[in-house]
């Protein structure tokens, strides 16, 4: 039984071991987006920082992608399209995620 739950135990540390970095991952892609998206509104220094420290914190209130996606068409103008918003997110969760693992 022993070796049973050792290797139950080994997949729960593995399995929040994992949750953890995609946490991790996904608040530093929030935060990366926010800059770009603040860049794109001309916002510089401190205004851009507080706007990624709030698209950061919008995520934190439902599960998912589609909060933080919802803020930044929102936010963003027409101009810039949907696509867009949506690549940038995905580039940069893959780019959070390599900044992680190389930490």
């Amino acid at each position: 039984m022993t070796t049973f739950d050792d290797r139950e135990s080994a997949f729960e540390n593995k399995f929040a071991h994992d949750e953890e970095l995609r946490f991790k991952a996904v608040s530093r892609r929030d935060r990366l987006i926010g800059l770009w998206a603040a860049e794109k509104l001309g916002k510089t220094g401190a205004d851009a920082d507080a706007y990624a420290r709030d698209v950061v914190s919008t995520d934190l209130k439902k599960p998912g992608d589609e909060d933080v996606y919802d803020k930044l068409r929102a936010d963003l103008p027409a101009d810039v399209p949907d696509a867009e918003i949506r690549k940038q997110m995905l580039d940069l969760l893959a780019r959070a995620v390599k900044e992680i693992e190389t930490q």
